[in-house]
């Protein structure tokens, strides 16, 4: 094996957490918007929060094609577990995303239009949780033997991975508050502003709990924190998490309306960051790594060349659309 050979998995393991980073953030805050769906019976306020959405949603979701797809391709044998131990949330999952795609195209024509609006907001916040359980079920390990799943159907089910999913339906109705903020004016604005700090507590909370609960309950992610010298390089990231979370706070008591949603995405890049430390170098915690993990070398620079093209291309009609549409949504105003 040569030493860019060794490096390939690295290199893959980079873009697949590219790719599920891109889609935690940008489809986050859509999924977000039906979750604040809850938070008002008000139409207008509805319609301007689908609204605001409209150019971007669907294009949000060729992250998640992206990072699925690429762990298939890249990394086969850890697809190959991952898929068996989660098989019911990532159903679930997908069902929900379905569900919340028709939903969100039939609410504006067909009635009863409640219906669709209960269809858009159960199956964002479904599919969110079931995100959350997703990841809390890897993080807290699959049962492997011979390089095959041994476990059971529900070994995924816990009240980490249950808090994981309260945490990421927290964390993406945050994301989709502070959006309204940067989005929207008038009503909805202050309707948003005003649920902003509310979920950026939960949020805060929910980051706290995770901190104590996965060093204290797994054995390996406290040794990669807490031994010496990593002690004294982690523990800036979440100082600097923290230090977001009171930014953010701030910027929304003072009205702002960029530096909330830029913030937010802050957090969660120090968050997606603080568990890939947490995890690295094990695709399928605590046993299988990426280099295990892996498909044959030829395999990964083939498909490294496709990745080379279409990665920017995905990256240039994603920041075109964004600044094509990226004036504010006026009150009464839609882009369908």
């Amino acid at each position: 094996m040569t030493q860019f050979d060794w490096y390939l998995p690295v290199i893959w393991t980079g873009v697949i957490a590219t790719a599920v980073a891109m889609y935690v953030i940008l489809d986050g805050f859509d999924l977000g918007l039906g979750v604040l769906f809850l938070t008002t019976r008000n139409e207008k306020y509805r319609d301007a929060m689908t609204a605001s959405v409209a150019p971007f949603w669907d294009g949000n979701e060729t992250w998640l094609v992206l990072g699925g797809g690429g762990l298939l391709a890249a990394f086969p044998l850890a697809y190959s577990i991952i898929m068996p131990a989660l098989y019911i949330p990532v159903i679930l999952m997908l069902l929900a995303l379905i569900l919340r795609g028709v939903a969100f195209e039939f609410r504006l024509t067909a009635k009863p239009k409640w219906l669709w609006d209960l269809a858009f907001s159960g199956g964002s916040i479904v599919a969110a949780f079931a995100q959350g359980l997703i990841l809390g079920g890897l993080l807290q390990g699959v049962t492997v033997n011979n390089d095959e799943f041994s476990g059971g159907p529900f070994d995924w089910l816990s009240l980490f991975s249950l808090m994981s999913g309260f945490g990421l339906i927290a964390g993406y109705g945050l994301l989709g508050a502070c959006w309204l903020i940067l989005k929207t004016g008038g009503d909805v604005q202050r309707h948003a502003r005003r649920l902003a700090p509310l979920f950026l507590v939960a949020v805060a909370l929910f980051i706290a709990l995770v901190s104590i609960w996965t060093p204290i309950r797994y054995v390996h992610i406290g040794a990669r924190w807490f031994a010496t010298p990593n002690i004294y390089f982690l523990w800036p990231l979440p100082l600097a998490t923290a230090a977001l979370i009171i930014l953010v706070w701030l910027w929304i008591a003072r009205g702002e309306e960029v530096k909330p949603f830029v913030g937010v995405i802050g957090i969660f890049l120090l968050c997606f960051l603080g568990l890939a430390i947490s995890s690295y170098p094990y695709l399928v915690p605590p046993s299988v790594d990426l280099w295990q993990a892996a498909a044959a070398p030829a395999s990964l620079k083939i498909m490294l060349i496709g990745v080379a093209i279409m990665l920017p291309l995905i990256l240039g009609y994603t920041a075109f659309v964004y600044w094509t549409f990226r004036g504010k949504l006026r009150e009464g105003e839609s882009y369908h």
